[in-house]
C-alpha cells in the first residue's frame, strides 16, 4: 500500500508555505513508499537540475521510497512529481544486466572480461591505425562528478582525443557560453536563495513551473506571502508559468534578442542604468547603448508580435525594481541567436548593477542534474576546472597535475563539440563512438540521419545505460550500467550547490557503476604518466573527489575545502569551498571583481554573431582585468522560416512529468499514465483553419521527417506547433512520434547548441489509410520506425511494445 504526503501526479507543486521577503523559506517535507524502510539512505534526486537532497528508503535490498531532505538548503524536504515516483524504475524487470555483443546481427550475452577485451582491442588498433583522433566520447548530464573526471583524464591525458562531449551540448552549452562571455567564467552568478529576497523575476524562455517544479514552489510560496514579487515571462506559449505572470511578453520564434534589446532601450531611455557601476566594473556599454537604440517598442513589436503597450510596461518593471533575478533556459538555448540572446540578459543586469547582491542575480539554467559538473570536469567540450584551451599555462597545470607531457593533452583546437563529432562519424573520420547513458536516438536533431550514422558498418558503438535504449539497439557492445541509488557520487545544480548521493542498493545482475567501467577501462589500456605510474591514481568515488579538488585548487570551481563529511552533515554546499570560504559560497561577484583577467580566464570569447574566436593577442590587448564584458547583438532571422509550403512554426519542449526520453520517468506507472504520448499543440485559430478538433490525429510535416500525434487545442499563439519531444519508439513503435524526426540540423555560432525550437512544418487532419506501407513519404517513414524496433506493416496508431534488438545494417531509413 503505497504511503505519500500528496498526490504529487495531480497535485503538482503541494501546499503553499507563505513567506515574505527575508523570512526563511519554511520546511516541508514530501514523501512516498511502498512500503516502511528498514533504513534511510543519503541521496539527491537526479531527474531534473534543480538538484534536491532526499532520503532513499531501503528494505530488503531495495529501494522503496523516498523523502525529501528537510535540512537542506536547495528544497527544505520538497520534492516534485519526477523526484517522488521515479525511483521505481530502478527495479524495472527490463533493466540490462549483462554485457551484450553484437554478433551476426544480434545481440549475445558475454562477460564483463569478453566485453572490455573487445572494446580495449578496437581502441588499441584505431589508435594505431588513425590516432586517438578515431576515438569519441559522448556522453550525458547524468552520471556523478567523479564518473566525468576520470573520463575526462582518460579522454585528455590517456588517449589524447579532443572528440569528447555529451548531450549537454543539446541542453545548456549556452548557459555556459554566456556566463563565460559576460563574466571570462562558467558559473551562476546567483543563487536560488536569491528568490526568496527578490523584488522581481524574469522568466526567458523557461518554464520553471514543469521544468523545476520545486524552484517553482519556492516562487509560489512567495507569490502567497506578503510582498510577492513581480512576474515577467518571456515565451511564446501561455505555460504554467506565463498564468502567474504580472506581464507575459509572448514573442514569435527566434525574436528573443529584439525582445531583449527592446527592454534596454526602454531602461536606458528611463534613465535608470547605473552609470557608476559601469564605468566602475564593466566593459563595452557605449556599444550596447548604440545597438539597442533603435529598438524601441514599435520597431520590437514589428519584429517579434509582442504589443508595444506590453513591452512598455515590462520595460518599466525592468527599470525601476531595486532586486531582480532572472532565469534562462531552452526558449533562449535551442532558438535562433542562442548565445547572444542569453548574453543579453546578463546586459541587462548589468546596466542596472544587479548582480551581486541579495535578491539580484543570473540563472542561466541547466536542464540536467549533472550537467554544470560536465561542464567543470572536462568531460564535455571544456577543459577541467574551468581553464582555458588557448591559455598554454593552463594546459601546463594540467600537464603538471597528470603528469603527462603537454602535447599529450589536445588543445591545437577547440575541443570537438558534439555535433561535430557525430559529423566526423558520419564522414568516417571517427571510428569508435562510445555513448554513456544518453539516448541520442531519439534526443538528437534531424533522427533520420542519427540512425544512419549510428549503422554504418564501420562506426564501433559502445553504450553503456541501464536500458535497452533506441540507441542501444545500434551498439555492437552493450556495457549494463548502474544508476542513481546503486552508486556513490557527487553533483553540481544550477545554484552550484554540490550535493551528495550515496549507494543504497546493489545494482541488479553485474550492471557496474559508471565510474567502475571507466576505471577497468583505464587499467586495461595501461594508461601511464611520465613516470610509469598507472594515469588513473585513484580506485572509488571518495579516492576520484579527492584527486579532483586538487584540479580545481586556485580556479573559480574550487573544492579544495569540501569533503564527503562536510556534504553529509545536512545541506549541500555552494562552490567555491576553500580556505576562503569554508562553508561555500552563496553568491558570487559580491566584490563586482569578475574572472576576466586574460591570465585567468576560460575564454578569449567569441563573435556572437559568427561564432569567430577572439585571438589571445586580442584579448590581452585589451585585457578586462576583472570587469565585465558587455558584449551587444543585433536581431537576425532564423535560418527557416515559415513559407507556402511549410506555412508554421514548429517548437519542441517538455513536459512536467517526464525527463529526457523518458527512459526511466517511461517506467514509472504513474508518471507514464499522467503523461503516456506526445500530442501537438495548436492555436484554436490553427485549428478551425485546418478542421481539426481535440485529439484528432494529426500529421506534422517538416522537409526533413513527419510524425503523427494527437490535438490538442489552446494556450498557444498562432502559427505555433508545440510538440514535447520526450517520446520515441521503446514502448510504442506504431508511428513516427519522436519530435526530432522534424528538427534541423544546424546549431548556434558560439555555444554550438541545436536549434531545436524552431523549424517551418505544415499540418493536416491524418486518416489512418495514409500509413499503409508504400512509396510516399508517409509509408516510408513508417516503415523506418518499425524496421528501427522490428515491427512490421502496422498501420496506424497503437500501443504495442518495442522488440529486441535488431541488426545492425546499411539498409537507408528515410525519416
Amino acid at each position: 500500500m503505497m504511503k505519500q504526503s500528496r498526490d504529487s501526479i495531480n497535485d503538482i507543486w503541494g501546499e503553499r508555505t507563505p513567506h515574505g521577503p527575508g523570512q526563511p523559506w519554511p520546511v516541508r517535507v514530501d514523501e512516498r513508499v511502498s512500503e516502511t524502510p528498514e533504513h534511510w539512505v543519503r541521496g539527491t534526486c537526479v531527474l531534473c537540475s534543480n538538484g534536491c537532497a532526499l532520503d532513499i528508503g531501503v528494505k530488503a535490498g531495495k529501494i522503496v521510497g523516498v523523502r525529501g531532505l528537510a535540512s537542506d538548503a536547495t528544497n527544505k524536504g520538497r520534492l516534485g512529481p519526477k523526484g517522488l515516483h521515479g525511483w521505481v524504475a530502478n527495479h524495472s524487470e527490463d533493466r540490462l544486466t549483462r554485457p551484450l555483443i553484437r554478433e551476426n546481427g544480434q545481440f549475445r550475452e558475454a562477460s564483463w572480461d569478453e566485453a572490455m577485451d573487445l572494446i580495449v582491442q578496437k581502441s588499441r588498433q584505431i589508435v594505431e591505425e588513425h590516432t586517438a583522433m578515431g576515438i569519441g566520447f559522448y556522453t550525458t548530464g547524468q552520471l556523478f562528478l567523479e564518473e566525468y573526471y576520470t573520463l575526462g583524464v582518460i579522454g585528455k591525458g590517456g588517449l589524447g582525443t579532443p572528440h569528447m562531449d555529451g548531450n549537454t551540448r543539446l541542453c545548456t552549452a549556452t548557459a555556459a557560453a554566456a556566463l563565460k562571455e559576460t563574466f571570462g567564467s562558467d558559473g551562476q552568478p546567483g543563487s536560488y536563495e536569491d528568490l526568496d529576497v527578490t523584488d522581481t523575476i524574469l522568466h526567458v524562455g523557461h518554464n520553471i513551473a514543469s521544468q523545476q517544479t520545486v524552484l517553482w514552489t519556492r516562487i509560489l510560496d512567495r507569490l502567497a506571502g506578503p510582498n510577492p514579487p513581480q512576474i515577467i515571462v518571456i515565451d511564446p506559449r501561455r505555460t504554467f508559468t506565463a498564468e502567474k505572470a504580472t506581464v507575459h511578453l509572448a514573442p514569435k520564434v527566434g525574436t528573443n534578442v529584439a525582445v531583449l534589446n527592446g527592454l534596454m532601450h526602454l531602461i536606458i531611455q528611463a534613465g535608470k542604468i547605473d552609470q557608476a557601476f559601469l564605468e566602475a566594473h564593466t566593459v563595452g556599454y557605449d556599444d550596447l547603448k548604440k545597438t539597442v537604440e533603435k529598438y524601441a517598442p514599435e520597431y520590437v513589436e514589428k519584429l517579434s508580435g509582442v504589443p508595444a503597450a506590453d513591452l512598455r510596461r515590462a520595460g518599466e518593471l525592468l527599470a525601476n525594481t531595486q532586486t531582480l533575478v532572472s532565469t534562462v533556459l531552452q526558449g533562449v538555448y535551442q532558438s535562433m541567436q542562442a548565445t547572444a540572446a542569453a548574453v543579453q540578459v546578463n546586459n541587462l543586469h548589468l546596466i542596472r548593477g544587479l548582480i551581486g547582491k541579495p535578491g539580484s542575480g543570473i540563472l542561466q539554467m541547466n536542464g540536467q542534474p549533472t550537467a554544470q559538473n560536465t561542464r567543470e570536469t572536462g568531460a564535455d567540450g571544456d577543459l577541467p576546472g574551468f581553464r582555458n584551451w588557448n591559455n598554454p599555462e593552463h594546459i601546463k597545470q594540467l600537464a603538471k597535475l597528470w603528469n603527462v607531457h603537454v602535447n599529450k593533452i589536445p588543445h591545437w583546437s577547440p575541443p570537438t563539440h558534439a555535433m561535430q563529432i557525430w559529423r566526423y562519424a558520419e564522414q568516417g573520420s571517427i571510428k569508435m563512438l562510445w555513448i554513456q547513458a544518453t539516448n541520442p536516438a531519439v534526443s538528437m536533431p534531424q533522427l533520420g540521419r542519427i540512425r544512419k550514422i549510428l549503422q554504418q558498418e564501420d562506426l564501433f558503438v559502445v553504450v553503456q545505460d541501464a536500458f535497452m535504449t533506441e540507441t542501444a539497439k545500434f551498439a555492437d557492445v552493450v556495457l549494463p550500467a548502474a544508476i542513481w541509488g546503486e552508486k556513490t557520487g557527487t553533483l553540481t545544480n544550477v545554484s552550484r550547490t554540490v550535493h551528495i548521493s550515496c549507494k543504497a542498493i546493489e545494482p541488479p545482475g553485474e550492471a557496474r557503476s559508471d565510474l567502475d567501467i571507466f576505471l577497468d577501462y583505464a587499467r586495461r589500456m595501461d594508461f601511464r604518466d611520465q613516470d610509469g605510474q598507472p594515469l588513473i591514481k585513484w580506485h572509488d568515488s571518495k579516492s576520484a573527489f579527492e584527486a579532483w579538488k586538487e584540479c580545481t585548487r586556485g580556479r573559480p570551481c574550487d573544492y579544495t575545502a569540501l569533503t564527503y563529511e562536510k556534504l553529509l552533515a545536512g545541506s549541500g554546499i555552494p562552490w567555491p569551498v576553500n580556505e576562503e570560504n569554508p562553508d561555500g559560497t552563496p553568491r558570487l561577484y559580491t566584490d563586482f571583481v569578475f574572472p576576466t583577467a586574460a591570465d585567468y580566464a576560460e575564454t578569449y570569447g567569441q563573435d556572437l554573431e559568427t561564432g569567430a574566436s577572439v585571438t589571445a593577442e586580442e584579448y590581452k590587448a585589451n585585457d578586462p582585468k576583472g570587469r565585465a564584458m558587455i558584449k551587444p547583438a543585433e536581431h537576425r532571422e532564423p535560418h527557416e522560416v515559415p513559407d507556402e509550403n511549410y506555412p508554421l512554426w514548429l517548437t519542441t519542449g517538455r513536459q512536467v512529468y517526464h525527463f529526457h526520453t523518458r527512459t526511466k520517468t517511461g517506467r514509472s506507472k504513474e508518471l507514464h499514465d499522467a503523461a503516456p504520448d506526445a500530442f501537438v499543440q495548436i492555436s484554436p485559430e490553427d485549428a478551425q483553419r485546418y478542421g481539426i478538433e481535440q485529439d484528432d490525429w494529426i500529421m506534422v510535416e517538416s522537409r526533413r521527417g513527419l510524425v503523427i500525434e494527437r490535438a490538442r487545442i489552446g494556450d498557444i499563439e498562432p502559427g505555433l506547433v508545440f510538440i514535447p519531444w520526450h517520446y520515441g519508439y521503446w514502448d510504442d513503435p506504431s508511428r513516427p512520434r519522436a519530435a526530432n524526426e522534424l528538427t534541423l540540423n544546424e546549431w548556434d555560432p558560439v555555444s554550438k547548441q541545436p536549434h531545436y525550437k524552431y523549424a517551418a512544418v505544415r499540418i493536416s487532419k491524418y486518416n489512418a489509410r495514409d500509413a499503409l506501407p508504400g512509396p510516399g513519404l508517409i509509408g516510408r517513414a513508417v516503415e523506418a520506425v518499425q524496421g528501427l524496433i522490428g515491427q512490421q506493416n502496422t498501420p496506424a496508431p497503437s500501443a504495442s511494445k518495442a522488440q529486441g534488438p535488431q541488426p545492425k545494417t546499411t539498409q537507408r531509413v528515410d525519416g
